[in-house]
C-alpha cells in the first residue's frame, strides 16, 4: 500500500481522556485561593498536571507531525512544525493580553470595589503591573518571550520544545538512540544551569519551566506513539514496583506531612531538603519523571488495553469519559480558555461570596468546568467546518422526484459537488 493512500490512524481513547482530566486538574490549580488545590496529584507526589500535558502533548505531536514527516520528508514536516509553533506563540500573546489588559481595566476602573468592597489588587497577584509601568520594556520583552510571567509560561515551554522535534526527527533518521542521546544530553545540561531562559528583562529570574529540561518528557510520549519505545509489560511486579514508587513519594510531598505548620515529620522534611534538585519544577529533577512514569504505568493498565475499562460501563460513565475525552481533544483551546476562565470565576467568587466558603468554592470549580467543556464542543463543531459540508438533500431529491433536469447533463453545479470539490486540498 502507498504510504499516502494508508487509512488514517484512529484516536487512542486513553489519550483524549487523561489529557482531558490533566485539563480540568491545571484549571483547579490555576483559580487563585482555591482549597481544591489541596487535592490535587501534585500535593501527594512530585509530579503534577504539567506532565499530563506534556507527555500527552508529546504523544499527541506524534500522530499529528510523525506522519508528515514519514509521507513528504523532513522538510515539509519541519514546516508544518513552524506553523504550529507560530500557532502556539500567537496562543500566548492573546491570552495574556486578554487577561493582563482585563485585570487592568478592571482595576483602574475601580469597578470591584465601587460594587462589591473588593480591595484585592489582581494584577499585582500575578506580576503584571509591569505591562503598565515598564510598558517601553515589558512589551518587547513580552513579543520576545523574555518576559515570561509565571502564570503563562507553560505555552512557551511548549513553543521551544516544538523547535526541537525537526531536530530529534532529523537525528533520528540516522539513528534512534541519536535521538535518545540529544535528548538525555539536553536534559543534563539544563540540570546544571547551562541552558537557562531568561523570564524578566529586569531581573535574573529565569523561565519557570526550562524546557530544555521538559523535553525529555515530552520525547517521551513522542517516542512511545512512534513505536521507538515498545509498550510496557502487564505483570504484577511493575503494577507493584509503580504503586511502591507513588506511595513512599507521598511523605516527602504532602504538606500535611513534612510541613512546620502541620505535623512537621522532621526526617520527612529534611530528606526532602535533602533532594531538592531530584524533584525541583523548573530543571525537571529526575524524581519527578521517575514518579510521573509510576503513575502513567498504573493510569494505562487501569484503562486497559486500547482503553477497553474507560468504556462500556453503563450510560452515564460513558457520557463522562465522552466528555472528557472531548475536552482532551481540544486541550491547547481548552488551556488557552482556562486560564482566562480561572481568573474570571475567581473575581466572581469573590464578588459574589467570601472566598473562602465551601459552596462558592463548589461553583467557582464547577462553574468553571463546565465553561471549559463549552470551549471544547464550540470549538470542536468549528473545526468541523460545518459550511463545507453540503445542505440536506431533501430538496435534490424533490427535484428528481419531479422530473427536473440532471446536473450533469446540464453542466450546472450541485452544493454537493461543490462542497467535494473544497476537500481537494489543493482548493484549501
Amino acid at each position: 500500500m502507498n504510504a499516502h493512500t494508508k487509512t488514517k490512524r484512529p484516536r487512542d481513547p486513553r489519550l483524549d481522556f487523561f489529557r482531558g482530566i490533566g485539563m480540568f486538574i491545571i484549571f483547579i490549580a490555576h483559580v487563585p485561593w482555591n482549597w481544591w488545590t489541596l487535592w490535587i496529584p501534585a500535593r501527594f507526589g512530585f509530579s503534577d498536571a504539567t506532565e499530563i500535558f506534556v507527555f500527552c502533548s508529546g504523544m499527541a505531536s506524534a500522530l499529528a507531525f510523525g506522519k508528515t514527516f514519514d509521507v513528504y520528508g523532513w522538510g515539509i514536516g519541519a514546516a508544518r512544525v513552524v506553523q504550529r509553533m507560530w500557532q502556539v506563540y500567537w496562543a500566548f500573546i492573546g491570552q495574556f493580553l486578554v487577561i493582563a489588559v482585563g485585570l487592568v481595566m478592571l482595576h483602574e476602573s475601580g469597578f470591584l470595589n465601587d460594587c462589591c468592597g473588593l480591595t484585592q489588587d489582581y494584577v499585582n497577584s500575578l506580576n503584571l503591573w509591569h505591562l503598565y509601568n515598564k510598558t517601553e520594556i515589558a512589551l518587547p520583552g513580552l513579543m520576545t518571550m523574555t518576559w515570561v510571567p509565571n502564570y503563562f509560561d507553560i505555552l512557551p515551554m511548549y513553543v521551544v520544545i516544538l523547535a526541537l522535534m525537526p531536530a530529534i526527527m532529523l537525528i533520528a533518521r540516522y539513528s534512534v538512540p541519536g535521538a535518545f542521546a540529544f535528548s538525555i544530553g539536553l536534559w543534563l545540561a539544563s540540570q546544571f544551569g547551562l541552558l537557562d531562559l531568561p523570564a524578566e528583562p529586569w531581573s535574573e529570574r529565569k523561565w519557570f519551566f526550562n524546557p530544555f529540561a521538559w523535553q525529555i518528557l515530552f520525547f517521551t510520549g513522542f517516542a512511545f506513539m512512534r513505536g521507538w519505545i515498545p509498550a510496557p509489560p502487564v505483570n504484577r511486579n511493575l503494577i507493584l514496583a509503580a504503586l511502591a514508587i507513588i506511595l513512599i513519594t507521598v511523605p516527602f510531598a504532602y504538606f500535611r506531612i513534612h510541613s512546620e505548620n502541620h505535623l512537621d515529620v522532621v526526617w520527612a522534611r529534611e530528606v526532602r531538603e535533602a533532594i531538592r534538585p531530584l524533584w525541583v519544577k523548573t530543571e525537571f529533577g529526575i524524581l519527578r519523571y521517575v514518579h510521573f512514569l509510576a503513575l502513567a504505568y498504573v493510569a494505562w493498565v487501569a484503562a486497559g488495553e486500547h482503553g477497553k475499562y474507560l468504556l462500556g460501563h453503563g450510560a452515564l460513565w460513558g457520557g463522562f469519559v465522552r466528555v472528557v475525552q472531548k475536552v482532551g481533544q481540544q486541550s491547547l483551546a481548552v488551556f488557552m480558555a482556562s486560564l482566562v476562565i480561572a481568573q474570571a470565576v475567581a473575581i466572581l467568587r469573590d464578588m459574589a461570596w467570601a472566598r473562602g466558603e465551601w459552596t462558592a468554592q463548589i461553583y467557582t470549580n464547577f462553574g468553571g468546568f463546565l465553561a471549559l467543556i463549552a470551549v471544547a464542543y464550540v470549538v470542536a463543531w468549528f473545526k468541523g467546518q460545518p459550511w463545507r459540508k453540503p445542505p440536506a438533500v431533501s430538496g435534490s431529491a424533490s427535484a428528481k422526484t419531479q422530473g427536473g433536469p440532471n446536473p450533469k447533463e446540464s453542466g450546472s453545479t450541485t452544493a454537493e459537488d461543490a462542497a467535494q470539490k473544497t476537500k481537494d486540498p489543493a482548493l484549501v
